[in-house]
């Protein structure tokens, strides 16, 4: 068996699954729907659960907030999918409930057919519908609690709440090929689906199984087809301007991006449903059918015995339009799914990497309360250089750091580099590599350098990576390429190989920045999202461009998902005037800078040889590190976005958190050269505080206020010049 497969088999298997009769479920609970609480502010104490439906002929799952109905006769199909927080009906029309292409053959995994109108599912046409004489047929389900998809070693305790594997439900459901087909008798599908409690998230994936004795290759699959409601109704097509249904959907199998939605093009796909014949676009063009799958492949063999896992998808629908609660719905899902995003450490990336200057860089992080050392790129860290006295080198770095309390990590560059003819991608005809060069991951070099890796952290004791340029998802045709067999299957054993790696070292609490969303298979953080150049601009322009990417880039990033730069040492040019060395000269700034990061619970990779020069720097640092320290959790929590940073008026964001006893903090900062005072209106409804609140700013002094109807409370702010206030709310 290959190693990839081995190791998703040994991540994702579920070891506590029971056969169920479907009659001996639970029915629903009478109160089965959440009301008069909102799960993004109250603790919800409904679970997930799978239930029989009252007639007998299906199952639903269900947590109070999302439901999810299935038909099993004649064959299994979902004939419901309900959002109860918004209250709206997603599902509009039966389709099966996966497709895969085996041997070249195109088969549906359940479904019924014989809907008359797939503007909407009427229940009196579910009696009437068929199954489908060529699908795989359903044979029964399993359930049990959900497991953990990965192995996740909680190396830093930065949230107070963060809880690994998520609690919910798994419901399995299986497949077989009807006793027509006989090539294929011994392929068996089993389709995953994940609820979580709290959450209106529903996951799901399916496993391919072959039980005969000859192998097979899974061509492609669709994990997922959704026959959604539409969300716009537009009579005329305008260059695919319509918008798809209001549900988030996110995959594993992400790539190329910082962002979700750009990130998951390679699978997710929202496109018109030829079924869907009654619709009011005239050329039927409606986005409103979901497809989930790899766009190229997988094309990868399944040996007898053997089960193929695909990734998994995440459908996550919002209850309106408003920008920041649907992004705090997304922000709380990953802090579920992938809670290694809480992990926040600061950190100093280390300009040279010989032993007196990682020393120095050590020692400053001790004495001022930072706590991670990255030998930064250009520093001289060689993560590829496998020599034994190299190898032992790095390992008194490591044991030096360690006894200071320190971590330390590396920088490597991946995709964005060429290596050879022979082992550089061959990209096929109109699909160039994504930064115009970039190794094959499958080639020998690229099966060389992920042995270097897992060796070096093996043998070093380091216990962090930033891992520039990962793999883009470009596709290889090269024929001799050991690690795969040609262009279809390239894409796939590429993003395997890289996942394994990411999977492996979020077991053993490695830190991964990965500047990709590789976030569902176990990075920590990405950047915030900003130029590079923009930091060799004059020092008061990147004050300002600071707050502005932090505002911009938390809408649904965590604080923590998005690392910023501060460039201590000249960086793209800019020459003095960019760059805070010597640094107690430009104390002030420094200061404005650390703020304007930590002050949003922000991490920013500070880019020199030192923290401090002077006693005065040190003490600075080390006031808004502790400062920072002591107010960590609420920091670290999510951002309400109040008035983006433009350097004509005061910009300000709240910090929530309803689980804490300071449910709240408000940061403002004045760009200006004179003290400003002002009343902001400010929306507490995310703290979870309902009649009145006490507002403590940073002297201490006390101010008890009644919310307003509107949960607002009107809050007087003194800000001084090219400064910050802040107000801590209870």
């Amino acid at each position: 068996m290959k190693f990839w497969m081995m190791l998703l088999l040994a991540a994702s298997l579920p070891v506590s699954l029971f056969a169920a009769d479907p009659a001996a479920l639970p029915p629903l609970p009478e109160s089965e729907m959440v009301s008069g609480l909102d799960w993004l502010v109250d603790t919800i104490e409904a679970k997930a659960g799978v239930y029989h439906t009252a007639d007998g002929k299906g199952i639903i799952l269900s947590n109070g907030l999302l439901r999810r109905t299935f038909r099993l006769e004649p064959n299994a199909a979902t004939t419901g999918f309900d959002n109860f927080v918004s209250g709206e009906v997603l599902l509009r029309g039966v389709k099966p409930e996966a497709v895969i292409t085996i041997n070249g053959r195109k088969i549906e995994v359940g479904g019924l057919k014989g809907q008359p109108n797939y503007a909407y599912l009427d229940k009196a046409w579910l009696d009437g519908l068929q199954a489908s004489p060529e699908a795989m047929q359903y044979t029964g389900l399993e359930t049990g609690p959900l497991e953990a998809r990965l192995d996740w070693k909680q190396a830093r305790h930065h949230a107070p709440d963060a809880v690994w594997p998520p609690a919910g439900v798994h419901l399995r459901m299986d497949y077989a090929m009807p006793e027509t087909e006989q090539a294929l008798q011994a392929i068996t599908v089993s389709v995953h689906y994940a609820l979580y409690d709290g959450l209106p998230l529903l996951c799901k994936w399916i496993t391919v199984t072959n039980a005969g004795t000859a192998p097979v290759t899974l061509d492609g699959f669709i994990s997922e087809t959704l026959a959604a409601v539409e969300y716009s109704s537009d009579v005329e097509d305008r260059d695919g301007a319509a918008r798809p249904p209001n549900i988030h959907v996110e995959t594993e199998y992400a790539f190329l991006a910082m962002s979700a939605m750009n990130a998951g093009r390679h699978a997710i796909r929202w496109i018109p449903d030829p079924d869907y014949e009654t619709q009011v676009n005239y050329e039927r063009k409606n986005p409103c059918l979901l497809e989930v799958g790899p766009a190229v492949g997988p094309a990868v063999p399944i040996a007898p015995g053997e089960t193929f896992f695909s990734f998994r998808t995440w459908l996550l629908p919002f209850d309106g339009d408003d920008r920041e609660r649907n992004g705090l719905a997304q922000r709380r899902m990953y802090r579920a799914i992938a809670p290694w995003v809480t992990e926040n450490p600061l950190m100093l990336h280390a300009r040279f990497s010989d032993r007196h200057a990682v020393e120095n860089a050590v020692d400053q992080c001790a004495e001022v309360g930072f706590e991670m050392v990255i030998l930064t790129f250009g520093s001289g860290f060689d993560i590829e250089n496998d020599r034994d006295t190299y190898l032992k080198q790095m390992t008194r770095y490591a044991e030096y750091a360690r006894a200071k309390g320190i971590e330390i990590g590396g920088y490597s560059l991946l995709a964005s580099r060429s290596i050879d003819p022979e082992n550089n991608v061959v990209s096929p005809e109109g699909s160039p590599p994504a930064f115009g060069q970039s190794p094959c991951l499958q080639s020998r070099w690229g099966q060389d350098y992920f042995a270097k890796l897992y060796a070096f952290f093996d043998r070093t004791g380091f216990t962090s990576l930033e891992h520039d340029g990962s793999y883009p998802g470009d596709l290889c045709a090269s024929a001799s390429h050991t690690g795969h067999r040609g262009l279809d299957d390239s894409r796939w054993t590429q993003w395997k190989t890289i996942t394994d790696f990411y999977h492996w070292c979020r077991g053993r609490g490695i830190f991964l920045n990965v500047p990709d969303w590789y976030f569902l298979s176990g990075s920590n953080k990405t950047g915030m999202g900003y130029r590079e150049t923009n930091w060799s601009l004059p020092r008061e322009q990147q004050v300002i461009h600071t707050r502005q990417n932090i505002y911009d880039g938390t809408w649904e990033k965590t604080p923590s998902m998005g690392w910023m730069f501060v460039p201590l040492t000249e960086y793209h040019g800019g020459g003095a005037a960019a760059t805070i060395e010597p640094l107690d000269e430009h104390l002030d700034h420094y200061e404005r800078m650390l703020v304007g990061n930590l002050a949003f619970g922000v991490q920013a990779c500070y880019r020199g040889p030192r923290l401090y020069d002077t006693d005065r720097t040190r003490d600075m640092v080390k006031k808004w590190v502790a400062w920072y320290k002591e107010h960590r959790d609420i920091l670290e929590s999510d951002l309400i976005h109040g008035r983006r940073a433009d350097g004509r008026d005061l910009d300000w964001m709240l910090h929530v958190n309803p689980k804490l006893e300071t449910k709240g903090m408000l940061v403002v900062f004045n760009p200006l050269n004179q003290p400003m005072e002002r009343t902001l209106k400010v929306n507490l409804y995310y703290t979870g505080l309902k009649d009145r609140t006490v507002v403590t700013d940073e002297s201490g002094e006390e101010q008890a206020l009644s919310l307003n109807r509107d949960y607002t409370v009107s809050l007087p702010v003194h800000v001084p010049a090219h400064g910050f206030a802040w107000y801590t709310i209870m």
